[in-house]
């Protein structure tokens, strides 16, 4: 892979991972209430706002992306995303790994690692 295709990988991880954890922030928030007023509270917070600047930007970088590779492997390297928003929400919502989630994460890893490193196509 190019610098340029691997630049743009790590962005989308960033990226996806950023707006993953923003909006749990955001919905997590026992504050919230329930109804439209939980709608209304995520609406005034950061977090949602956050989440979804990160989402457009990890729209405009995937595109980018996948002009540069094709589908079928840009799509199983995407698939890192799960693994590093499993781990992610393990450190800071304290989420649970249970034996079959990190079998898992480790099977995703190593296909991901098959596609990108070891010529995928």
């Amino acid at each position: 892979m190019s610098p340029l295709v691997v630049a743009l990988w790590l962005l989308n991880v960033t990226l996806d991972t950023v707006g993953q954890l923003s909006f749990k922030a955001a919905a997590g928030d026992p504050r919230a209430g329930d109804g439209v007023a939980r709608w209304k509270y995520m609406a005034a917070r950061p977090w949602i706002w956050i989440g979804v600047l990160s989402y457009v930007a990890e729209f405009l970088v995937w595109i980018a992306f996948l002009s540069l590779v094709d589908l079928s492997e840009g799509v199983l390297l995407g698939s890192i995303n799960i693994v590093v928003i499993m781990i992610a929400g393990r450190i800071l919502f304290k989420e649970k790994l249970t034996p079959m989630r990190v079998t898992g994460m480790l099977l995703v890893t190593a296909g991901v690692a098959i596609v990108g490193f070891a010529g995928g196509g």
